[in-house]
């Protein structure tokens, strides 16, 4: 499977969430993540590196927010469901929430 490049606007664009948005409680998702010990972790990395990630590997954030969409905000159903996944998809998945978080509050604030 290859994945074509795209424009250079959109490979520049960090803040752009991969292909598909997580749907329902995104506060359920983190939660379960940092009750996961995810987060902690996550907060003191480098963040560009893994949104660098998220962008060449996207085939594993879009199984994982998959997976949360299945779920919804049935955060025993999440914990199971994501204590399946590999460490570095789980933390692919706290940033690309933190990402999406963050542009929810932006819009909030603008509107």
């Amino acid at each position: 499977m290859t994945h074509g490049k795209g424009s250079a606007a959109a490979r520049q664009d960090n803040t752009q969430p991969v292909g598909r948005f997580i749907q329902g409680d995104l506060q359920a998702v983190f939660d379960t993540l940092y009750e996961m010990g995810v987060i902690d972790p996550v907060l003191k990395q480098d963040w560009a590196e893994h949104i660098d990630s998220i962008e060449k590997d996207s085939f594993s954030i879009r199984r994982a927010v998959d997976i949360v969409n299945r779920c919804g905000s049935d955060r025993t159903q999440l914990r199971t469901e994501l204590g399946r996944l590999d460490e570095k998809t789980l933390e692919l998945l706290a940033v690309e929430v933190a990402r999406e978080y963050a542009d929810f509050h932006s819009r909030a604030v603008v509107h």
